[in-house]
């Protein structure tokens, strides 16, 4: 009875959604769930449109989201490094398929970059690596690692928060108008990461270290967006 229930309250919010969308003009991406537990068995979801968050708000949860997702990589990392062969640390098989892209080196650069620029220039970075993080998520669960179950947890950790962060930059283009629209293609051809053990533990490496990299540059450039979003003086980013 208790399931029932809560399919009618979940199918009536759905209807509510649908009608909300249809009056507003709003696109069904506008809205996300809100998820509201009110007891052990009862589940109210209701729907919010993001049209009514601030961008100042947009850009502290897409901020506090890249921050979980350089963190995560960085214990991810260190997962790994706890039992590697020094040799594996030291070798870099090619330059991150990322490289190609101009991008500021530091704050003070990044704080002289166009507002829209820099959020295409977040967007290209994690749109990069969506078929990159898909390999890392296929080898993880058989890489010849005594850390392997913790390394394929916290690699499928990296997809679902990546996902996350996607949906809310895209809301932030939303806010921001067509010109932050634009993307740099940066393409990835590999679709394994090597044969022997050595070659799989040393290009799994490569590739989560160029992934840490990129992650710290979303995230500076996302800290970046938020202060100037919130007339912070440049000294304070």
């Amino acid at each position: 009875m208790a399931r029932r229930s809560q399919s009618t309250r979940i199918h009536l919010a759905a209807l509510v959604i649908l009608q909300l969308s249809s009056s507003c003009s709003l696109p069904l991406s506008s809205f996300y769930p809100v998820c509201l537990s009110a007891s052990v068995t009862v589940l109210m979801c209701v729907f919010v449109s993001t049209d009514g968050v601030s961008l100042n708000d947009l850009l502290e949860r897409a901020s506090q989201l890249s921050d979980k997702l350089h963190s995560l990589s960085t214990s991810l990392t260190n997962d790994l490094d706890s039992h590697f062969p020094p040799m594996v640390k030291m070798m870099r098989p090619s330059m991150c398929h990322t490289s190609s892209l101009q991008i500021p080196n530091d704050k003070d650069q990044a704080l002289r970059v166009p507002e829209n620029e820099l959020l295409s220039l977040a967007r290209s970075l994690l749109l990069a690596w969506s078929d990159p993080l898909a390999l890392l998520s296929s080898e993880a669960t058989t890489l010849p690692h005594p850390e392997r179950n913790a390394i394929n947890s916290k690699t499928r950790e990296l997809q679902d928060h990546t996902s996350s962060l996607g949906a809310g930059l895209e809301r932030l283009v939303h806010k921001m108008g067509p010109s932050s629209e634009a993307l740099s293609s940066l393409p990835f051809y590999n679709n394994e990461v090597g044969q022997d053990r050595i070659s799989r533990l040393v290009n799994f490496h490569f590739l989560l270290s160029c992934f840490r990299r990129d992650s710290h540059k979303i995230d500076s450039f996302l800290k970046v967006l938020r202060c100037r979003a919130a007339k912070m003086r440049p000294e304070m980013c």
